[in-house]
């Protein structure tokens, strides 16, 4: 199995930028990521580039970030998911949907659609058996926002289950697919600019991205992993997205940045171990 020694390519130093959970690039203004802090945060985003250096920051005027884990971008639209449920027990999870901001007009203050959001399958909370329900990673594909769920051993909030479910924003949660053996839990996830291939970013116990071929899946979107690497260095890494088609940024709860070439992403078969 391909393994890459990570170095950063990039830093935050900006001190409000303290634990960074989610990334997306923006193709509107080209060379701006948006990202976000983790739980404990104000209901704040920000405008960065590759290297780190922060451009504006956004403050969201009628929403809490209890749990922020993931940003998704489609066609001008944000998505922010409020969706960290590490006890699997929360019943206000829900996603923050707001025009794209212009980050050239620097700091400034918006309103989001706040969109309440429920698991169809989980009737316990926490459930009695392993957790299903707390979520990292969100993109949108064909123009609906899609989220896959974070996994833990039944009760035990630091210890992972390598699998992971997808679902479907529509007017409620549908459950589309599922995925296991990805030799972490999953923390991100991005669409290509393409709009045919998934990263799905894992951490513990081993950080890696899986890539899946979205051609001819219909709704199994998870049906087809194609390449897959194993990084060495990244820490507690909890953001990717793609930079263009040929680059990937994750980023990590240090205020680290690493730019990932596509090229390195080697391909996986079935026989390959996760580790």
């Amino acid at each position: 199995m391909e393994e890459k020694k990570c170095r950063p390519t990039g830093y935050i130093r900006k001190d409000a930028i303290a634990e960074m959970s989610g990334i997306v690039a923006s193709r509107t203004y080209p060379g701006l990521f948006w990202v976000h802090n983790d739980s404990g945060d104000k209901a704040r985003f920000f405008a960065i580039r590759a290297d780190g250096h922060c451009v504006a920051e956004i403050k969201v005027k009628n929403a809490e970030n209890v749990d922020w884990e993931d940003i998704a971008l489609d066609n001008g639209t944000l998505y922010l998911t409020d969706l960290g449920n590490n006890h699997n027990q929360r019943k206000d999870l829900c996603v923050y949907k707001l025009p794209e901001p212009d980050p050239r007009k620097g700091d400034q203050k918006v309103e989001a659609e706040k969109i309440p959001v429920a698991y169809p399958d989980q009737d316990a909370f926490p459930p009695v058996g392993e957790w299903r329900f707390d979520c990292e990673a969100a993109f949108v594909y064909q123009g609906k926002l899609h989220i896959l769920t974070k996994h833990r051993l039944p009760g035990m909030r630091f210890f992972p289950a390598d699998s992971t479910n997808l679902y479907r924003l529509d007017s409620n949660l549908v459950k589309l697919d599922s995925r296991s053996v990805l030799g972490g839990w999953v923390t991100a996830a991005d669409l290509s600019p393409d709009s045919q291939t998934l990263a799905v970013l894992c951490h513990l116990p081993v950080a890696s991205i899986w890539l899946f071929d979205l051609r001819g899946v219909g709704e199994k979107l998870l049906s087809k992993p194609t390449h897959r690497l194993i990084l060495q260095g990244v820490k507690q890494c909890e953001a990717l997205c793609f930079v263009d088609s040929q680059n990937l940024l994750v980023g990590n709860e240090q205020r680290e940045l690493f730019l990932i070439p596509r090229k390195e992403i080697l391909p996986w078969t079935p026989s390959t171990p996760s580790r």
